[in-house]
């Protein structure tokens, strides 16, 4: 499955780069939300820990756009293993789960969007906040935060397990779970 789906990413990457849609390169300072989330799942000690992330963000143009842009954003990452968990705790398999969510892609956008927020906030911002607000629109854009715990709408809870990550447009956050702005 984890090859299905990183492949799925890298063809993906391929696609969007080349449309102009999204620039893939690790480097220096001036890396996008993206490029640092490809960067840092091909090397280190989280390699391979975000392909199911990547693969939707690059399935999801909108979004993908948002992460590459000029605005401030920060993201809560969910890792591979918090996909596995929400598919278990659903029933699924992570490949039913991936094939469900790329099957509804206004679902697959507002899961996206509800895991970014405005603005470039750092761990000492976000962790004394009791609600941090989200890009996902007409619903309630917010996830409810207490000293690291993040809780979603439908009552799902993720930790804060590694705190800014930089990026020239923004921060990451790894998330233990993937938080749901409502069930689909």
């Amino acid at each position: 499955m984890k090859s299905k789906i990183a492949a799925l990413s890298i063809i993906a990457l391929i696609l969007l780069s080349g449309l102009g849609i999204i620039s893939v390169q690790a480097g220096p300072p001036g890396d996008t939300i993206v490029d640092v989330a490809v960067a840092v799942n091909s090397s280190g000690p989280y390699e391979g820990s975000f392909d199911t992330l990547i693969a939707a963000v690059t399935a999801t143009p909108s979004v993908a756009s948002i992460l590459v842009g000029n605005g401030q954003r920060t993201v809560f990452a969910p890792t591979d293993d918090a996909f596995e968990a929400l598919a278990t705790e659903l029933g699924l398999t992570v490949t039913e789960l991936v094939d469900f969510l790329l099957a509804n892609p206004a679902y697959l956008e507002d899961v996206l969007l509800y895991h970014i927020a405005h603005g470039r906030l750092y761990a000492e911002d976000v962790l004394p906040k009791e609600r941090v607000n989200t890009l996902i629109r007409g619903k309630d854009g917010f996830l409810m935060q207490d000293g690291g715990v993040l809780t979603d709408n439908v009552g799902r809870t993720a930790s804060i397990i590694v705190t800014d990550v930089e990026a020239a447009n923004g921060i990451i956050h790894v998330i233990d779970a993937v938080v749901l702005p409502y069930l689909p």
